[in-house]
């Protein structure tokens, strides 16, 4: 799938979200196998958050990042999940003030340090140096410009704080990339139409990974956007990709 400007694609992502916003959990779920849960897990550890501690986590979707960060982190001093898809958000928020109303649901009970916020990734509406962390999960591929959206979220990052980024990267051409190309571009979209009614957009999303960078060139545009200590973790038999840098 291509675009014949940055501001198409920038329309055509939120929007496209915006339809999927009601079944999106339920896709994850499905085309992970339930492993996403982990991968959240897995990067809230990597955070190394400190207590009291700051954490953005942006294109938040329905909030799985911000709630796991206060699953492991109950005494935060500020969660800020940031979408500019607003249905996305609206989700969130859903989950959130049930999980006040009722303590034994998931995601957790949670009160003031959880916000919301309508935000791009391009442009966040924050300071310089507010939080400890700034995570994503499966952002990057949808921007149409990964070093500015890098330099915003360093920028928001306190120094000695850490970017998160939990990325599906473009597929090896190995037998198992094939494998994996064949399950991502043909079945990934006959499930989601089935379920979500929006085939197309489940169709866009194996389509993004293969124009998206692979673990190595992230980590070299991470280091170009001025982290330090960039590494990553290959998830789900490489197919998923968790990079983390420092400021």
């Amino acid at each position: 799938m291509s675009f014949n400007s940055p501001t198409e694609k920038h329309h055509y992502v939120n929007t496209m979200f915006a339809r999927i916003a009601h079944r999106y959990d339920t896709m994850n779920r499905i085309m992970t196998g339930g492993q996403d849960r982990r991968w959240r897990k897995l990067l809230i550890q990597q955070a190394q958050l400190p207590p009291q501690g700051k954490l953005l986590d942006i294109a938040t979707g329905t909030g799985d990042i911000a709630f796991e960060a206060l699953r492991q982190h109950p005494k935060l001093e500020q969660v800020v999940g940031a979408d500019f898809t607003l249905p996305m958000l609206r989700e969130a928020r859903r989950r959130g003030d049930e999980a006040m109303r009722s303590p034994a649901s998931s995601p957790p009970r949670v009160t003031l340090p959880l916000s919301w916020s309508g935000a791009d990734t391009l442009h966040l509406p924050f300071a310089d140096n507010t939080f400890d962390a700034v995570a994503s999960g499966f952002l990057m591929r949808n921007v149409v410009s990964v070093p500015l959206a890098l330099a915003e979220q360093r920028r928001v990052c306190k120094p000695g704080g850490r970017v998160l980024i939990l990325e599906i990267p473009r597929p090896d051409d190995t037998w198992f990339g094939r494998l994996f190309r064949l399950y991502f571009h043909r079945v990934v979209p006959f499930i989601g139409g089935l379920i979500s009614g929006q085939r197309d957009a489940y169709a866009y999303l194996p389509a993004s990974a293969e124009v998206f960078l692979r673990p190595d060139e992230l980590k070299a545009e991470m280091e170009k956007a001025g982290l330090r200590k960039v590494s990553y973790t290959m998830l789900m038999f490489g197919t998923v990709a968790l990079h983390v840098g420092v400021k």
